[in-house]
């Protein structure tokens, strides 16, 4: 099976998993971890231009799971994450996996914010090598390990 493929596969299955656990995934630390590892995977390179900031904003947008929060919430929480990765990348990402590690407190809601960077990461056909260092370093900080998620 081709790579593109596998994580084609691999996104589809953690959004069904994300989709089965919905009614679980509603506190303010779940909400928060989401936005954050959605920033770090849009900024995964090192700088997120406007078109990247708009797909991914309209990814979180369609996602069901997210949908238990109000969208102009999670937009205003998603900007905010992306603007401190953007002032200072290595500064902002420490900041943002420190927001991130929130949800560790939470198995279900830890391993969900995990499956959501995946499916970010893997929505535009290209989780790429720095995209799938950054949720690996999410994994850590939520004490998750890496390989559960073939990362």
């Amino acid at each position: 099976m081709a790579l593109w493929d596998r994580i084609k596969e691999s996104a589809s299955s953690m959004q069904q998993q994300l989709e089965a656990k919905k009614n679980d995934l509603k506190s303010g630390a779940f909400r928060d971890a989401s936005m954050a590892v959605c920033a770090l995977v849009a900024a995964a390179d090192g700088s997120i231009d406007p078109s990247e900031r708009q797909r991914v904003a309209d990814l979180i947008s369609a996602n069901d799971v997210l949908r238990n929060f109000p969208a102009e919430d999670l937009q205003r929480r998603f900007n905010g994450y992306v603007d401190q990765l953007t002032a200072d990348f290595a500064f902002g990402k420490v900041g943002v996996l420190q927001e991130i590690a929130k949800a560790k407190k939470k198995p279900a809601e830890a391993r969900a914010v995990i499956q959501i960077g995946i499916v970010i990461g893997g929505a535009d056909g290209d989780f790429d090598a720095s995209e799938r260092a950054v949720v690996r370093e999410a994994c850590f900080a939520l004490d998750l390990p890496p390989h559960e998620f073939d990362l």
